[in-house]
């Protein structure tokens, strides 16, 4: 899963294929009328069935780093700690580091 899909309305009558296949891809879209959000299309699968649309949401957002670690939590009205769980749970890793970045930041004296 990469970054939302955006349709307008009118694009639906041209690209409904897209949109359905990027829902069995676990993809995210949104859908805008006159620019403006109208519609978010969740895949449904079984984590939104187990955990819940809120929960799911806010999983796929952080990991697409569309969202940071304490607007996800807040989504899936977790603790930071609580969602940090979570993330571990469903082995997304909330440390993004490059290895260039971690070089440098291990460099950094306490």
């Amino acid at each position: 899963m990469n970054n939302i899909d955006v349709f307008s309305v009118r694009d639906l009558r041209i690209h409904s294929g897209t949109l359905l296949k990027d829902a069995e891809n676990g993809q995210i879209s949104l859908i805008t009328k006159h620019g403006k959000p109208a519609i978010l299309a969740l895949p449904f699968d079984k984590q939104l069935l187990k955990i819940g649309i809120n929960m799911d949401l806010a999983i796929k957002l952080f990991e697409n780093r569309l969202i940071t670690l304490s607007k996800a939590a807040k989504i899936a009205s977790l603790s930071m700690e609580e969602f940090i769980d979570l993330m571990q749970e469903t082995g997304i890793s909330v440390v993004d580091y490059s290895p260039d970045d971690l070089d440098d930041e291990m460099k950094v004296p306490i």
